[in-house]
């Protein structure tokens, strides 16, 4: 185990909190992957914030506060009694696509569940999960020198911002 890879598993996210209107409007599959990224997200995440040549990383473990603020996605990361830490603010522009086809394809489950085709919701199902591989790999790819998460936390952090993103 490297030293970098060490500190991810010594420090991580206690706890994640989202704010966002879009969240009291949520349909009810958005409202089960919201609730489902936060549970497996607080059971279990790799998360460390970096550090940087004037300054040592803050240690964990974190809270994060989530939203998206004026087109930006906003990591609000705070210690455990809830005092900031540091904000980590990324350009929410390169997620779009990738937010827009999510979208889709959950108004698409939703319809198949809708009209019982099995096999439908099978192939939307893995559309999703290759959709969530692009959009882990591009959140650690923004996040790259700010914060250390491995692909299962990015995984789901990329439900949240989607989650996060709605337009209803």
């Amino acid at each position: 185990m490297t030293e970098d890879t060490a500190a991810v598993h010594a420090k991580g996210l206690d706890r994640v909190v989202l704010a966002g209107e879009a969240l009291t409007r949520l349909n009810p599959l958005l409202d089960a992957d919201r609730a489902q990224a936060v549970a497996d997200l607080e059971f279990e995440n790799q998360f460390a914030l970096c550090g940087t040549s004037e300054r040592a990383a803050p240690p964990g473990p974190y809270v994060l506060h989530l939203s998206v603020q004026e087109g930006r996605l906003v990591f609000d990361v705070r210690d455990a009694a809830d005092a900031p830490l540091q904000m980590l603010v990324l350009a929410l522009g390169p997620f779009r696509g990738l937010i827009k086809d999510y979208q889709l394809l959950v108004d698409s489950h939703m319809m198949a569940v809708e009209e019982g085709r099995e096999q439908r919701i099978q192939a939307i199902d893995m559309g999703r999960r290759g959709l969530h591989n692009e959009g882990a790999a591009l959140l650690r790819e923004r996040l790259e020198n700010k914060a250390r998460i491995d692909h299962e936390t990015a995984r789901r952090l990329f439900t949240l911002v989607c989650v996060l993103h709605q337009r209803i």
